[in-house]
């Protein structure tokens, strides 16, 4: 048994996951609940707390040294609070406070779901190695994080790089957020899906009308389909193209479901950062799928903790050997 562990939650609409993960990003033991989304926040938290219940049950809970929590946000680190758009039932939430005191007392770090992708990524995936990255989650919705000089970077409430808000289209459609013409406006699953329907696109027998079905038409040539995610890849090469050239990163790392598309997403997205990453600084920029899959937020809570009080592990974040 490693003589220090972290405990990881990753929160977001559907599910509630939590795991006791090592030095070397490795899952020791998990648990999992329903997010009960449209119920009150009191009860969402008993969600969290039954969790983390299963995670401090046995010998194991002994070695954990602090918590990590990835959530869908806003949500404000320095606060300690969490406002997930959809999670109604929790808007300025003290999630901080009250797994602190599930979790006796341990140190809890919480960043957003898109950085803490990105923290997994740069430890066990595909930004490992690069100093400077981009990650992004492009899925129900499109979020992201960096890492900055060699280091995860999420900024003073822990959203930065949340490049699913940066406005790609001045006079685009409304975006729940308030702006016009975000990239998760047209880039997220459910556009891709809405915008083929909308231009004519009809689903098969089984009626299926998502974001994954419309993928599949445009691997089979349906042009409707096609022109969607085309026009995905369009938004979130200007988005990315916007960051690179702001902060100077040199890959981009997308993961996701909308990422599992493959060259149905991934060709259009390289032919259109050839159009706006331009400037000699950011032409050699990479794309990469995502590679730690859909244990991201997991080991990504677990890196941010990690990162955060180095000293929960002696282990220091070794990368994995034969995971």
């Amino acid at each position: 048994m490693p003589t220090d562990l972290v405990a990881a939650l990753d929160i977001g609409g559907t599910k509630i996951a939590g795991a006791l993960v090592d030095g070397q990003g490795r899952i020791l033991l998990r648990a999992q609940r329903p997010t009960p989304a449209r119920e009150d926040g009191d009860t969402v938290m008993r969600a969290v707390e039954e969790v983390l219940g299963e995670l401090t049950a046995g010998e194991p809970w002994g070695h954990v040294r602090a918590v990590g929590i990835g959530s869908a946000g806003p949500v404000d680190a320095g606060a300690g609070t969490v406002s997930p758009v959809n999670v109604p039932g929790w808007r300025g939430y003290p999630l901080v406070e009250r797994v602190r005191a599930v979790a006796g007392g341990r140190p809890v770090e919480l960043v957003g779901d898109g950085v803490a992708m990105t923290a997994a990524e740069h430890w066990q995936g595909a930004a490992r190695g690069h100093d400077n990255a981009l990650c992004m989650v492009v899925s129900t919705g499109v979020g992201g994080g960096l890492i900055l000089g060699g280091s995860l970077h999420p900024g003073p409430t822990g959203n930065a790089g949340h490049i699913g808000h940066i406005s790609v289209d001045l006079d685009g459609d409304p975006c729940p957020c308030g702006a016009r013409g975000c990239v998760e406006r047209i880039a997220s699953g459910p556009n891709i899906a809405r915008r083929a329907v909308e231009a004519g696109w009809r689903p098969g027998p089984d009626g299926d009308t998502s974001a994954a079905a419309v993928a599949r038409a445009a691997h089979a040539g349906d042009p409707v389909a096609v022109a969607s995610f085309e026009r995905a890849a369009q938004a979130l090469a200007a988005g990315i193209a916007a960051t690179a050239t702001l902060v100077e990163i040199d890959i981009a790392v997308i993961g996701g479901g909308v990422a599992r598309a493959g060259e149905t997403l991934f060709a259009p997205l390289r032919r259109a950062l050839r159009d706006y990453a331009t400037l000699s600084f950011v032409r050699d920029l990479t794309v990469a799928p995502a590679l730690t899959g859909t244990d991201a937020g997991l080991v990504g809570a677990a890196a941010a903790a990690l990162r955060a009080w180095p000293e929960a592990s002696v282990e220091r974040l070794r990368p994995a050997v034969n995971r």
